[in-house]
């Protein structure tokens, strides 16, 4: 039920954080891992550690915010694997400041970033995914798909509009047997959110009194739901949001 032999999966933003422990699990269970981000010698590196599972691994080197170069990257990976099976939106930054101080450009980039990618590269997606009978996409939220903070004004925007873009997503194409879901992650040890608690000196402290499990999150904790929302085990589960939090999200 939760065998990907013989899938091709692609992670935006695979070559770490998140989207490589996603990536690792996918590899673990069978699925050929296409990473794909901007940083060339930081996926090289990634798909070096992908082959060790005994699977095969590819780097194409997006821009996700580019329609032209996210196209590329769908043609690319259809060429090069014969098939696509399994679309995570992973790829996202964020610029920690009040919504007084943002620029427009400052907004722009996180929206575009963030959000825009995750239609364009569902929809270039698309057509390779019903070629091939169905399809997993699974879009990456956030804890700030739920609450507010002051420091993240645009992130939140687009974490919270990324959860909407599922729900639509997976209304029109549940008839050709493609699901889509999203996971909002909780607080995990990133790079992303290391750069956070040196700019806020009070996260740490406050992100483990709030979480029931006692600790911030491993990338090797995003597994298991990859696994599960990119296998046949979830066949009937669509336009969900599935908080892995350790609990962060049932506090009050």
């Amino acid at each position: 039920m939760f065998d990907l032999k013989g899938k091709v999966a692609i992670v935006t933003g695979g070559n770490g954080g998140i989207g490589l422990g996603m990536a690792r699990g996918l590899a673990a269970a069978g699925a050929r891992v296409v990473v794909a981000a901007r940083n060339e010698a930081k996926s090289r590196d990634a798909v070096r550690e992908l082959e060790k599972f005994g699977v095969g691994a590819d780097a194409i080197a997006v821009d996700v915010a580019s329609e032209a170069s996210v196209t590329a990257l769908m043609r690319e990976t259809v060429a090069r694997c014969g098939r696509l099976d399994i679309l995570i939106n992973n790829a996202g930054m964020n610029i920690r400041k009040r919504a007084d101080e943002y620029s427009l450009e400052e907004w722009q980039r996180v929206m575009d970033t963030n959000l825009t990618s995750v239609f364009l590269c569902a929809r270039a997606a698309y057509p390779a995914l019903k070629a091939a009978g169905g399809g997993k996409v699974i879009n990456i939220g956030s804890m700030l798909s739920i609450f507010g903070v002051s420091f993240a004004p645009a992130y939140g925007a687009s974490k919270g509009g990324l959860v909407q873009l599922t729900k639509s997503l997976a209304a029109a194409w549940a008839p050709d047997n493609i699901q889509v879901n999203a996971v909002l992650p909780g607080w995990i040890d990133t790079d992303l959110t290391r750069r956070g608690r040196k700019e806020i000196p009070t996260l740490h402290d406050s992100v483990l009194r709030r979480t029931p499990a006692g600790r911030w999150g491993d990338i090797d904790d995003m597994a298991g739901v990859a696994v599960f929302l990119a296998s046949r085990a979830s066949d009937f589960v669509t336009g969900t949001a599935i908080p892995v939090d350790g609990g962060y999200s049932i506090q009050g």
